[in-house]
């Protein structure tokens, strides 16, 4: 089984999801308070976007790192 045919691992898949999920709950939040800014008062303008954009990825990287690693057949390194 080649690299083309190989299917897609628990691992990926988990994290894909929980970045989407996280990425569109994060965005809801935002509209629901965007005329409220005071969560993000107490933060430096220039780091917001940062922290911000960091919620996805730790969480997606978290996601990745507790799921099923999925066993390749046969040894194959793709």
């Amino acid at each position: 089984m080649g690299a083309q045919n190989a299917p897609v691992e628990a691992k990926v898949t988990v994290a894909t999801a929980t970045s989407y999920l996280t990425s569109a709950g994060l965005l809801a939040v935002l509209a629901a308070v965007q005329d409220n800014t005071r969560l993000l008062d107490p933060l430096p303008d220039w780091i917001s976007p940062l922290v911000l954009s960091i919620i996805p990825g730790i969480l997606t990287f978290g996601a990745g790192w507790k799921a099923r690693h999925s066993p390749r057949l046969g040894g194959e390194r793709g």
